[in-house]
């Protein structure tokens, strides 16, 4: 497998990161040993980034270097020896989720490096969900943190942040979950309460015997002719209480 000091020059992708040997200096730049097929080429004004009047006063031949690809080249690599940004403006876009740290707080948010020509801003109000009075009431300098790119302008050079952007976008993902959750609870309630139903429905009257059934009919023939009604079970009962009573009466003996 390819690594990045051995990869071959055509594999190399700018902002990759290469350990060289100064070879020769000149007057542009310098010729740069980077194991690779192509020479590698630092043109001066990629040595540092403050001015530079001479080559030999930075680097010397021999010397070890860190570099990173520029470009490629047909006939060489061009290199440079000032860290690239992580993120070029063209490559800031909303949406973007950036991981970067807390450089400076204001009353109105705070800003944030995560490798860009400049600091993105995380307003007060995308700090966090809630009322936030000041930016130091959630974050301090030097947090790492992970926000989202909301917008963009390059015009300004300024780019706006979201904490929170990202705090909803995990409560939407917890949602589902939380409603499932919800959703077994209530079905395993619903299932309690079916299994401590009685098996026998307690409303339903009891079957009558063959007595009590005589003994409804001969009730039913007693009352005035018309329409009969259906007496309740308490009125039935009391009714047959009192008939079983009066029959029980006259088969007792009497003594004389």
């Amino acid at each position: 497998m390819a690594t990045p000091d051995t990869a071959p020059a055509v594999a190399l992708e700018p902002k990759t990161k290469l350990s060289g040997k100064i070879l020769k200096t000149t007057l542009a730049g310098a010729l740069v040993d980077i194991g690779q097929p192509l020479p590698g080429l630092i043109h001066i004004s990629q040595i540092q980034e403050t001015p530079v009047n001479k080559v030999e006063d930075v680097v010397k031949e021999g010397q070890e270097v860190t570099v990173w690809v520029k470009r490629v080249k047909k006939d060489r690599v061009e290199l440079t020896m000032i860290e690239p940004l992580a993120y070029d403006w063209k490559e800031i876009q909303p949406d973007l989720i950036v991981k970067g740290k807390v450089v400076r707080l204001e009353s109105y948010g705070a800003f944030v490096d995560f490798g860009a020509e400049r600091p993105g801003l995380i307003h007060v109000s995308e700090l966090t969900h809630g009322y936030v009075k000041t930016a130091s009431e959630v974050v301090k300098e030097g947090d790492e943190i992970e926000a989202k790119v909301l917008e963009v302008d390059r015009r300004k050079r300024q780019i706006r942040l979201s904490m929170k952007a990202l705090q909803t976008l995990v409560l939407e993902e917890e949602k589902p979950e939380r409603e499932e959750r919800k959703s077994k609870g209530r079905k395993g309630k619903k299932e309690d309460e079916a299994y401590e139903m009685p098996v026998e429905d307690i409303t339903k009257e009891p079957e009558y015997t063959a007595m009590q059934i005589a003994w409804q009919v001969a009730l039913e023939k007693s009352q005035k002719p018309g329409k009969v009604r259906r007496k309740s079970y308490k009125e039935a009962s009391e009714e047959q209480e009192n008939l079983l009573q009066d029959t029980l009466k006259k088969r007792l003996p009497t003594g004389g």
